[in-house]
């Protein structure tokens, strides 16, 4: 499919211009989208292999107790995506207004959030979570210490089970087989909180479930009052929780939601809206003139972690392009199995979003939309 430059808005308060009216070589531009359709991810459209197992759990070869998909899930789409650079849509390929699962992007979602219980005096990011989120989840000697900053930077060390998922799920995740002969779900002996950095999803959990606590509503509504009408997204944006994550909160029944869809559920989105979330990170948390976010936040959020200095508060960085070398120094991301990304370049003014690409052809990709910019 050849991919389309849009000569008129492609939603309500959408621009566009030509590749040239926006510093981009056309045919490069071209080349690039071209190249997205056809790096499409190898997951099954259903995602669910032949044999019944959910791609979530088959692609961290998970096993054991806590495997049960507890969320809903849909078909995955085609490849698609959207350019846009100084606010103005360049170029588009495949179904963009396609509600997706979104996987792991939901993270950086939640740290917009945190964001916004901060600038409302709701934490404090040095702060034990204990010392205002009450109950067993950071009772023990141990999770009492991880403050908010911990759980952000996902070096928390949460140790427990929330929502039938153990925090051993996730245990040497990003290193497979290590030196000592570890693989993931291997239990490990626990570091200091703030010391070890594991991406691990049960951990995200225990942070929105701890958010949720301090909004006293459901953090979709908080997500939709506060950004996403705002920024003009959609009415069909969905964040589904687990069957298993309903919580009492002030007398109301209500469902805490995942940072991914490891078991299903988590944020449902179209590339559209993906792309104005991406522009409110570029222009430091500010849309038409309103700070949606602090300054403050948005750059703390991107700033490298202790543990992990390509990654800062649930969002990944690119310094020294130690990450995507065809990226400059500067991009940060929002990234999501399966795979699906919200690409920020706040230098160029540049948001791109890809959904459904195969992660190993990533930095290609990038090099691809580098070398188009004129």
């Amino acid at each position: 499919m050849t991919p389309t430059f849009i000569p008129s808005p492609v939603a309500a308060g959408w621009e566009s211009a030509t590749p040239a009216e926006l510093g981009f070589d056309a045919a490069r531009l071209t080349a690039a989208t071209a190249f997205a359709e056809t790096a499409e991810s190898p997951w099954p459209m259903s995602l669910y292999y032949p044999d019944g197992r959910y791609v979530g759990i088959v692609e961290w070869n998970e096993t054991g107790p806590w495997s049960a998909i507890v969320g809903p899930v849909i078909p995955r789409g085609k490849p698609a995506g959207l350019v846009v650079r100084g606010g103005k849509v360049a170029a588009t390929w495949g179904d963009v207004s396609r509600v997706d699962m979104t996987f792991s992007i939901a993270k950086s979602y939640l740290a917009i959030l945190a964001g916004i219980a901060s600038d409302d005096g709701l934490i404090a990011i040095d702060d034990p979570v204990s010392k205002t989120v009450d109950g067993p989840h950071f009772a023990s000697a141990h999770n009492a210490r991880i403050t908010w900053r911990h759980l952000l930077h996902q070096s928390s060390e949460w140790e427990g089970v929330i929502f039938d998922k153990s925090d051993q799920v996730d245990h040497n995740r990003q290193i497979g087989a290590g030196a000592d002969n570890s693989r993931k779900g291997e239990k490990r002996a626990l570091q200091a909180p703030g010391s070890h950095y594991e991406y691990n999803d049960v951990r995200v959990n225990v942070l929105s479930y701890a958010l949720l606590r301090r909004f006293g509503r459901p953090l979709p509504e908080v997500l939709k009052e506060r950004i996403m009408d705002p920024i003009g997204a959609s009415e069909t944006w969905k964040w589904h929780g687990y069957e298993t994550s309903w919580v009492e909160i002030d007398g109301r029944r209500v469902q805490s939601v995942p940072g991914g869809a490891h078991w299903g559920g988590g944020i449902f989105i179209s590339a559209l809206d993906h792309a104005r979330l991406g522009m409110l990170i570029g222009r430091n948390g500010a849309w038409n003139g309103r700070q949606l976010l602090s300054r403050t936040w948005i750059a703390d959020m991107l700033t490298p972690s202790p543990t992990n200095a390509d990654y800062g508060y649930l969002w990944w960085l690119n310094r020294g392009r130690s990450r995507f070398s065809n990226a400059s120094e500067s991009s940060v991301f929002a990234l999501g199995a399966g795979s699906n990304i919200i690409w920020v370049d706040a230098e160029s003014d540049m948001v791109v979003v890809a959904r459904w690409m195969d992660q190993t052809k990533f930095n290609a990709f990038f090099g691809h939309v580098m070398e188009a910019r004129s």
